[in-house]
């Protein structure tokens, strides 16, 4: 790479006095050096020439540049030779031959012209040029109502840091090759309204490099540099040129852009701006294609078609830039921060032949978030246009159009929408999914493989999957797990997403760049996308988790990282049934299991086994112990080696002995709306799959902001047989009361369950401040009175002043039903505070409580192998009668009972913080 400096820039003895004895117009003969001060001018530029070979080699070694082909250095040892043989010279050379060597022309003796023999191209095509201005009316409409449009007036009224006498440093490169139009830029440069820095002519391989000297020469300025190499160094080189730049300013233009003698002081005020200051700016851009009806995404380089994108502006089709607009690259001219440089060579571009416009915008916004802005300019004045003769961007010889070229860029552009870039169309069409994967593995990929089928095979439902890429999991190998094409890497159509982890940097021992690639890529990817969750294996690489929890937290949408261990991925299918609205609260509940246990520890051991063999998704479950003050000893050994992995393990004892009716109703209270309490006594044995269906069950009708369901209560993982609130205590059999509808619909039912139930934190709150104004020791003091029910004599009973609370305000519980009422928990009814007491005259049998526990999953069994809506629900009330809603809220105001006195048409509402009732209100 040499380096010329002006006759004007003196360096060292070599331009010493060079027009020093021109002084006066007079000539002065000097004396000869001496040995000595040859000597000493010798080893002087000897340093300077090893100062100059070190510092490219140190330079090209450096990160900064990643170079695909290796550079020939042949370049700089060239440059060594030819000041070792000038220094070596046998003779003096007089200043005169010295300067001889300088071309002293003036501009006007050296300067071409570029030869445009045509008038500017008009498009006739009168579909193409209203296809055209629609999308650019779309465009532009869509951006004012966004984040506005500010016309060149409107933003030179801006607030700026600069102007107003504050004029910035802006160093401007010049990259040539052919054409012939350095000194219309340097004219234009040296006229700006706003004076330039200094201006860095580059000439890499270019066939015209003698005379691109000469022209930087005969300016004779000394703020305008030549650099020039015989390595072509393409299209990157300038900008690895502006990070060596200390001006505040890099304006970088292509050879086919004569900027107007404002563009400088139009660029630095933007650039000023709040608003603008962290943008790229410039004055060609594009707008990259739109999706087509066939979901796919067309070459930006197709023809005829509405889809392929924008080039702004467009004379052939009559589009001017009159107000700003955000593209998603500029060519041809770039006008940015010398802090923004850097941000290009965070990842090795997808190629170094071409591309570099594309691939600064990309980084920019990923890393940045900064926009690419093309500024408008005032039709009527050729000063403010940033390419004063734009005939010149039709030169075919250096115009982008070659079909490998294309299919380069539109690989690089769709590997870029594929990582997280935020086309104009993806800010335009937001997109909403339910669940992006995430797999960093091909085993991964193979783990979450079952459940992103069933995504993409529900009906309506839309789910992608994102790959590492790179040696973490090539996408090709990806593809062969998923079973499906290889060709899908490469289609332009939303289904698999490559990250290329190891793009930056390349591979690396440390974790940041993993973390860094991943993070950006995601939020990016979930910024486009919206999906309600990201779904990834519970044992991902830990760096890997963190940048995913990064990326969702700095997204302002509702997306919900889920963790799935391996084993429990199959038996998450139903995500595949919750409405999107629903999945972001995935991780939302929390279900505690409260156990009351006393002195039956063979009983609760079968319980707690029943516990440790059921499916918890990777939830935390907080799990607590309520023994009354005469617990035994064994069972206390029990619960205090009882491991639990899923969650905390709380012990909790009474000092004075309560009874059952306390234990029960004492033994949890809710610290939250989201708080859900499992309550089981020690008797019962749950289902491998009764979590499940509560989580299930929680997310479809609880969690559904689409779904209107305040009646339900509670969720039960019991099927009754009988009816048990009528004195003859008939049998039940659901399956067979509901075959009209389904065999094997859930219900809704009166009934709160006591053998396994989940019960909801308000409606909670709310029983417990019920119970303590109705509690009295003597049942037959009860003010309720339930026409018909053997629940009114009901004594140390919780549950009977449940029942009176539901029955009264019109509340249900949700009850499973399948085939011999199989349930997610049974009754093993074995001796306790009500069964086989010495005053319950009441017979019990095994057979008409002990019921099947499901050990299958229950899906295939529901209605259409999911669970029904809300509204499709069948509802019994507290006697097993079809009834509705309504209904049961009018047999209970009918009593006229509650706490509150309220009319016949009404019932009472509570604040549900508190459970305190308030007022009466009409139903």
């Amino acid at each position: 790479m040499g380096l010329v400096r002006t006759p004007s820039m003196q360096s060292g003895d070599y331009l010493e006095g060079m027009f020093r004895d021109y002084v006066g117009g007079k000539t002065k003969v000097r004396p000869p050096k001496s040995s000595c001060a040859r000597l000493f001018t010798m080893f002087t530029y000897l340093q300077f020439a090893c100062a100059i070979y070190v510092t490219f080699l140190v330079y090209y070694v450096s990160p900064t540049i990643d170079l695909r082909t290796k550079p020939d250095f042949s370049w700089a040892t060239r440059i060594a030779k030819h000041w070792s043989q000038f220094i070596t010279q046998p003779h003096v050379v007089s200043h005169y031959q010295e300067a001889a060597n300088f071309d002293f022309s003036s501009p006007s003796e050296v300067c071409e012209k570029e030869t445009i023999d045509f008038v500017q191209k008009k498009s006739n095509d009168e579909q193409m040029i209203r296809i055209k201005r629609e999308l650019y009316d779309g465009v532009l409409e869509f951006q004012k109502k966004s984040f506005g449009a500010e016309s060149l007036p409107e933003l030179m009224k801006m607030k700026s840091k600069w102007g107003q006498g504050r004029i910035p440093k802006i160093t401007v490169i010049l990259n040539h090759f052919k054409r012939k139009t350095l000194c219309a830029q340097l004219e234009s440069l040296l006229h700006q309204t706003v004076p330039f820095h200094n201006v860095w002519v580059l000439s890499f391989g270019s066939p015209n490099e003698l005379n691109l000297r000469r022209i930087v020469q005969s300016h004779n300025d000394s703020r305008i540099s030549f650099v020039s190499s015989s390595y072509d160094f393409k299209y990157y080189g300038r900008f690895q040129m502006a990070l060596q730049s200390d001006a505040d300013f890099i304006y970088i233009l292509d050879d086919d852009m004569i900027p107007g003698k404002k563009m400088l002081e139009i660029l630095s005020h933007v650039a000023g701006t709040d608003k603008y200051k962290n943008s790229v700016l410039g004055s060609i851009g594009r707008i990259l294609p739109f999706r087509q009806k066939d979901y796919t995404f067309p070459s930006y380089r197709k023809f005829r078609s509405k889809e392929a994108g924008l080039y702004l502006p467009d004379p052939a089709y009559g589009i001017t830039v009159d107000r700003i607009v955000q593209v998603d690259f500029l060519s041809s001219s770039w006008f940015l921060s010398s802090d923004l440089v850097k941000t290009l060579f965070i990842e090795s571009p997808f190629t170094f032949m071409t591309g570099e416009d594309l691939h600064l915008s990309y980084q920019l916004q990923k890393y940045r978030n900064a926009g690419s802005f093309v500024l408008p300019v005032d039709s009527n004045d050729k000063d403010t246009w940033g390419d004063s003769e734009h005939r010149l961007a039709y030169i075919s010889e250096t115009t982008v159009i070659f079909k490998d070229i294309v299919q380069v860029r539109d690989e690089q552009w769709w590997r870029a929408l594929s990582t997280g870039y935020m086309t104009q169309w993806a800010a335009m069409y937001p997109q909403k999914i339910d669940a992006l994967f995430y797999a960093h593995s091909v085993k991964e990929v193979m783990a979450l493989a079952p459940l992103l089928e069933q995504f993409r095979a529900t009906a309506g439902k839309k789910a992608y999957i994102v790959v590492s890429g790179g040696h973490f999991c090539p996408c090709e190998d990806a593809a062969d797990a998923l079973k499906w094409p290889r060709a899908n890497c490469r289609e332009r159509r939303f289904k698999i997403f490559d990250l290329s982890i190891g793009a930056i940097g390349g591979t690396s021992d440390s974790s940041v760049p993993v973390v860094q690639a991943v993070y950006s890529s995601m939020k990016g990817l979930m910024k486009i996308h919206n999906p309600s969750v990201v779904i990834a294996v519970a044992d991902v690489d830990p760096n890997v988790r963190e940048a995913l929890n990064m990326a969702i937290g700095s997204n302002s949408n509702s997306t919900t990282l889920v963790l799935l261990p391996r084993p429990s991925i199959p038996k998450v299918f139903f995500m595949a049934d919750i409405r999107s609205t629903a999945l972001p609260n995935w991780n939302r509940m929390r279900i505690t299991i409260n156990i009351i246990t006393q002195n039956r520890a063979t009983s609760l051991q079968r319980l707690l086994r029943s516990l440790s063999n059921a499916y918890y998704v990777g939830d935390e479950v907080k799990l607590t112990f309520n023994m009354d003050t005469q617990v035994d000893e064994e069972t206390l050994r029990v619960v205090n080696a009882f491991p639990w992995p899923h969650g905390s393990k709380i012990l909790r004892r009474r000092i004075i002995q309560g009874g059952l009716i306390r234990a029960v109703s004492e033994s949890w209270y809710p610290s939250s709306n989201d708080e859900f309490g499992l309550l089981l006594e020690d008797d019962i044995e749950v289902s491998p799959y009764y979590y499940l269906w509560l989580k299930y069950a929680l997310l479809k009708y609880h969690y559904d902001p689409q779904v209107s369901l305040p009646e339900l209560s509670s969720i039960s993982l019991y099927t009754p047989r009988l009816v048990e609130v009528v004195k003859e205590r008939p049998r039940w059999n659901a399956t067979d009361f509901f075959k009209r509808i389904h065999p094997n619909t859930p219900y809704l039912h009166q009934l709160p369950c006591s053998w396994g139930a989940l019960f909801f934190p308000k409606q909670w709150r709310e029983f417990y401040t019920y119970m303590n104004m109705r509690f009295t020791e003597d049942a037959k003091q009860n003010p309720v009175q339930i026409p018909r029910s053997r629940t009114n004599g009901w004594q140390a009973s919780w549950k009977k002043f449940l029942i009176d609370m539901m029955y009264l305000r019109g509340y249900v519980s949700l009850y499973p039903n399948f085939p011999n009422q199989a349930s997610f928990s049974t009754n093993h009814m074995e001796p306790g505070a009500h069964i086989s007491a010495k005053d319950n005259v009441v017979k019990h049998s095994k057979v008409d409580f002990e019921v099947p526990l499901l050990q299958r999953d229950f899906r295939e069994l529901l209605p259409a192998g999911k669970l029904p809506p809300a509204s499709k629900l069948p509802v019994i009330n507290l006697f097993n009668q079809a009834m509705s809603l309504k209904g049961l809220k009018a047999a209970g105001a009918k009593l006229v009972q509650d706490v509150l006195r309220c009319s016949e048409t009404e019932v009472v509402v509570v604040d549900h913080e508190t459970g305190k009732p308030l007022r009466c209100a009409r139903f």
